[in-house]
């Protein structure tokens, strides 16, 4: 599978962006999609996770609220909607897929996009 994101930019505080991940290679539908962040210096941590067929989502506490994650399985895409942007949310953000079940440990997935850089100006 591979995953190919949009969408990052330059925001300020409050603003809002959509990310977007494109999938190709593999049975889009079948596989669990998730989002990830990495801030310089820190750890890849997670952000938020969709099921196969978008029924159940779970997102980190740092973005419950102010992002929504979303899939469209006939266009093999997965977005992430972020509102209410903060300084603290400056990241490059990554996007996974992993078969089957949700997960929010990167080490459980096993195929990652280049990533995109997300940038928010206090």
């Amino acid at each position: 599978v591979q995953l190919v994101e949009s969408g990052g930019g330059l925001v300020q505080a409050g603003g809002s962006l959509r990310l977007s991940c494109a999938a190709s290679g593999g049975t889009f539908s079948s596989h669990a999609m998730g989002w990830f962040r990495q801030a310089p210096g820190k750890e890849r941590e997670f952000v938020a996770v969709i099921s196969r067929s978008g029924g159940a989502t779970y997102y980190a506490d740092s973005v419950k609220g102010r992002f929504t994650i979303s899939r469209d399985n006939a266009r093999n895409t997965v977005s992430l909607q972020m509102t209410s942007l903060k300084p603290e949310d400056t990241a490059v953000y990554y996007c996974a897929a992993r078969p089957r079940i949700v997960a929010v440990r990167a080490d459980e997935y096993d195929y990652w996009g280049q990533g995109t850089q997300v940038t928010v100006s206090s």
